[in-house]
């Protein structure tokens, strides 16, 4: 095996909850050092404690990451931060829009300790606009984003998504934002701050359904449940079977044939009345009704079977432990079942970025609150025990 992509860069990890642990996490599974810097009480995901299924994301986010604890609302802290700049690569935050300023510890103060540092933030609208200063989770900017107008059945009331879609949305731009500002310093050897707004990363997973707007006005879709976004293909939805649900998606004609040889109805591939997809979407509520008559007949995994078998699109809908065990996430070492220092028996997740030869999930599990702290300081700042005393007498550290 070589060097993992990121070897070698040193990443400050001020980040909490999903979004921000989410890109570090990345990063630190592409063999960056990714330092994870917490408050002296943790950040808020590691005190989500109302049940034990609340470390779970905690353990998930925040393998391979070193851990140190620092006060940054002591002047001790904040010049611990400094000398720690000096010698990173990148610095990452997604605190509330202004609050590195209100620290002392804004993007000017820590690019004149490093030229070279990647300053990367991450917020809910930005860090200047209209909406700058609104609080922001991943519920209130999925209200924001139109997710929840546009989740759920039209004659009921709007719904979230289910996952927490705008953080790892947001997320994921926030990890490629770091990446290509590295790959910009390799190339001119300038550093770029960069930013990450969970609004503005979350727009374009709305293409479908902005589009219709666009083109046919502000209500020209509304919530559609299981259908298609914008109502421009069909079938697409969910089916019931006699165990549970499937999901079908026919995008082409082709694909219409061949799931009515299936149900053992060819005739209907050719009808006029369904031959192409327009036909198919004009007479949506027809399609349905003669799909589901022949879904609710079977077993979820029998129509499964017999539709995956000739190249449909479809899937089974699955229950959270059936995703937790499924054996092809698995044999992929896609998710691992690892004894966790403090949680016990954990089933975890690697990063999704797979690089030829290079393993994708941190070896090293999330640690406590402060592990890593002294001898991160005694290695990269130098420090003497003395010091390192007077910093743990001082709740700095």
């Amino acid at each position: 095996m070589g060097r993992p992509p990121l070897d070698g860069i040193v990443v400050l990890d001020l980040t909490q909850i999903f979004n921000g642990p989410y890109a570090t996490f990345m990063m630190a599974a592409a063999g960056a050092e990714v330092i994870k810097i917490e408050p002296p009480g943790g950040e808020h995901l590691r005190n989500r404690t109302v049940n034990p299924a609340s470390r779970l994301p905690y353990a998930m986010l925040n393998s391979g990451k070193k851990s140190l604890r620092l006060d940054l609302k002591q002047p001790a802290g904040r010049e611990v931060l400094l000398r720690l700049v000096e010698r990173a690569d990148v610095l990452i935050e997604n605190f509330a829009a202004g609050v590195m300023d209100r620290l002392g510890l804004g993007r000017e103060v820590l690019l004149a300790r490093n030229p070279a540092l990647v300053y990367a933030s991450s917020t809910g609208y930005g860090s200047d606009g209209p909406y700058r200063d609104y609080p922001a989770m991943d519920v209130t900017v999925q209200a924001m984003a139109g997710f929840i107008d546009s989740t759920g059945f039209p004659d009921g009331p709007p719904v979230k998504a289910g996952p927490a879609a705008c953080d790892f949305l947001s997320g994921v731009h926030l990890y490629g934002a770091v990446v290509t500002a590295l790959l910009s310093r390799e190339r001119s050897g300038q550093a770029h701050a960069v930013e990450v707004t969970m609004l503005e990363a979350a727009y374009f997973a709305l293409s479908s359904g902005l589009g219709m707007v666009q083109a046919n006005g502000p209500r020209a879709v509304g919530r559609t449940g299981n259908s298609h976004g914008a109502l421009i293909v069909c079938p697409y939805n969910v089916y019931p079977t006699r165990d549970g649900y499937l999901s079908i998606c026919v995008n082409h004609d082709e694909h219409w044939r061949s799931l009515m040889a299936a149900i053992d109805r060819p005739e209907l591939g050719t009808d006029p009345r369904y031959a192409t997809n327009a036909k198919r979407v004009a007479n949506m509520a027809e399609v349905d009704a003669l799909l589901a008559d022949w879904t609710r007949t079977r077993g979820r995994d029998e129509v499964f079977d017999a539709l995956v078998s000739r190249k449909i699109p479809c899937a089974p809908v699955r229950r959270m432990d059936e995703v937790l065990t499924d054996p092809h996430l698995h044999q992929r070492g896609s998710l691992r079942e690892i004894q966790h220092p403090e949680y016990g028996r954990l089933t975890v997740a690697a990063s999704p970025l797979r690089f030829d030869g290079q393993a994708s999930l941190p070896e090293r599990a999330s640690v406590p609150l402060g592990t890593d702290g002294r001898e991160l300081l005694r290695e990269r700042l130098g420090l003497d025990e003395a010091a390192l005393d007077a910093l743990e007498r001082d709740q700095v550290i």
